[in-house]
């Protein structure tokens, strides 16, 4: 059975992410999220608390906190505005965790340390056109040139993609060895030949920006490749699998945030003469959704836990992003349905939740994809 006590440590970086999410990323968020305007003030700010580099060590200009640690400010963050959350869920557990695991002492030094601080911050690019759940289909290719890379292709769905100073890109450096053929450059915004395209206008988590990266002819010298050649798959699986507890604490904060707005409506909502909340069809829904908010939050804290704890998560993280994200969906839906017509309008936020949460369901692994990996590891238990 899994039980858990925050320590005063964990408390207090809920409690300061919790009143950062107050007092300035709300006041902003509905106009950010009308206009699609990323937040450049509020990331600068996260940085200087420390908060896009949780889990990076003290020598590389990190935090040194734990993956529970992130999992609540992310869940405190993203319950307010899941924009931001997921700004620092790239930067923390695909950018960062990759360059600290796979990079050499310079290229830490030289990258790691200033997204660590939050002086920058990064992109991940391994989607394409033709490769979404299927990874190993690469079509970015590499060439070998004299004294680095040639880079050639096209990324897709990138977020961070438009602001970005640093960005992990996979690519093929040989054909033949398929997913053992795919190697991860660290390229610099400014590169020739690199291109971020048009900001693409969402459904929803508005505020942070996402595009498609063209590269033409990008030249990368031998000393940015991360890790060795023909590692760039397994990097990017074992970032994903860290990444997926960061996505599933987005889910559970949009699922918190939907519920905390559903339950105080329906306490000021009045009906009948009275708050809706005395209302026994309320009163299922608030039921169903603290229910599916506590679950999703165990198995969310759970997946942290092990990663913490040095052991096997893959597993957990599946369960913990394909439940939280189903979590957040459906409350949000129901936080819709308990403010009636008031919440298919912006005023009362809880239709930015509904658009919000369906991403989560897709991005980092689909749940399709979370139902796979959770089946082939109980299958493998038993093989």
């Amino acid at each position: 059975m899994f039980t858990l006590q925050l320590s005063e440590t964990h408390e207090m970086i809920r409690d300061t992410a919790r009143q950062f999410a107050r007092d300035e990323v709300a006041p902003s968020s509905i106009e950010r999220d009308k206009n699609g305007e990323f937040p450049t003030e509020i990331i600068k700010k996260l940085g200087e608390l420390g908060f896009l580099g949780m889990m990076v060590s003290p020598e590389w200009g990190g935090s040194g906190l734990d993956a529970l640690s992130y999992v609540l400010a992310m869940e405190e963050i993203s319950a307010v505005d899941a924009s931001v959350g997921v700004i620092l869920s790239v930067n923390n557990s695909l950018i960062c965790w990759s360059l600290e695991t796979f990079g050499t002492d310079a290229q830490k030094e030289k990258w790691l340390r200033p997204l660590a601080v939050g002086q920058i911050h990064g992109a991940f690019c391994l989607s394409e056109p033709e490769a979404g759940s299927d990874a190993t289909s690469q079509h970015t290719l590499a060439e070998k040139v004299d004294g680095g890379w040639s880079l050639n292709g096209t990324k897709n769905w990138i977020t961070n993609g438009t602001t970005a100073s640093t960005y992990l890109v996979m690519a093929q450096t040989n054909r033949e060895l398929r997913h053992r053929g795919i190697s991860c450059f660290i390229i610099e915004r400014n590169t020739p030949g690199f291109e971020p395209g048009l900001k693409e206008d969402k459904l929803g988590i508005r505020s942070s920006d996402t595009c498609s990266i063209g590269l033409t002819n990008v030249f990368v010298p031998d000393d940015q490749v991360l890790g060795d050649v023909g590692q760039g798959f397994k990097i990017a699986m074992e970032s994903l699998n860290g990444g997926r507890i960061g996505i599933a604490a987005q889910a559970l904060g949009i699922a918190k945030g939907s519920f905390d707005a559903a339950l105080l409506y329906s306490t000021q909502r009045k009906a009948f003469g009275k708050p809706i909340s005395d209302l026994q069809a309320i009163q299922l829904k608030l039921a169903e959704m603290a229910t599916r908010l506590e679950a999703a939050r165990v198995l969310v804290y759970r997946a942290a836990n092990l990663k913490d704890q040095h052991r096997n998560y893959i597993m957990a993280a599946a369960q913990a992003k394909l439940l939280a994200s189903q979590a957040a969906v459906q409350n949000a839906l129901e936080a819709i349905q308990v403010h009636g017509g008031y919440g298919y309008v912006r005023e009362y936020l809880v239709e930015r939740y509904l658009r919000d949460a369906k991403i989560t369901e897709i991005y980092e692994g689909t749940s399709e994809i979370q139902h796979i990996v959770i089946a082939r590891e109980i299958l493998k238990a038993v093989s």
